[in-house]
């Protein structure tokens, strides 16, 4: 089983992530921008995701909501800046609950041998105090989970053959 690298330096205003998916990578960038997929790997399993908006242009909108058991609802948006398919994907993230506290996230799909993608998400935040307040609240556990579902859901799809 492939691992997440979470990379949070100390000190740093930015996070991380790269994991390797054994799925091409074209299919690995329609998952991530496929709106009928996204709800399917994004966030902890105990979530359900929806897809409210995602203009997946430059200037175009995003936003997803989610609901735990309780009903409790959180929010998310932004806007996305630049889209390379199959390669690179660069938005703005912020949590409504925590609203101006807004980072930058860029996301590059590198295709490796045999049909293997590699994602390296990069998130990188205003200031150091807004990195550590998203680590404080579990966003290493929850990141972990997400690959962890989009690893699943790229397998179900490779053995549809879609």
């Amino acid at each position: 089983m492939t691992k997440t690298d979470f990379i949070a330096e100390p000190g740093a205003q930015e996070i991380t992530l790269i994991r390797e998916f054994d799925a091409p990578r074209e299919l690995v960038f329609r998952t991530f921008t496929t709106p009928e997929l996204v709800p399917e790997w994004w966030g902890p399993g105990y979530l359900t995701t929806t897809v409210e908006q995602m203009a997946l242009q430059p200037g175009g909108a995003w936003r997803f909501i989610q609901r735990d058991p309780e009903g409790n609802v959180y929010a998310f948006k932004g806007f996305y800046h630049h889209i390379q398919p199959p390669e690179r994907l660069v938005y703005t993230f912020e949590f409504e609950g925590v609203p101006g506290h807004i980072l930058l996230e860029t996301v590059t799909f590198e295709a490796l041998p045999g049909g293997r993608t590699r994602v390296t998400d990069q998130s990188v935040f205003q200031s150091v105090e807004d990195r550590d307040g998203m680590m404080a609240e579990d966003m290493e556990s929850g990141a972990i989970e997400t690959m962890e579902r989009l690893a699943e859901l790229l397998r179900k799809i490779a053995d549809k053959g879609d």
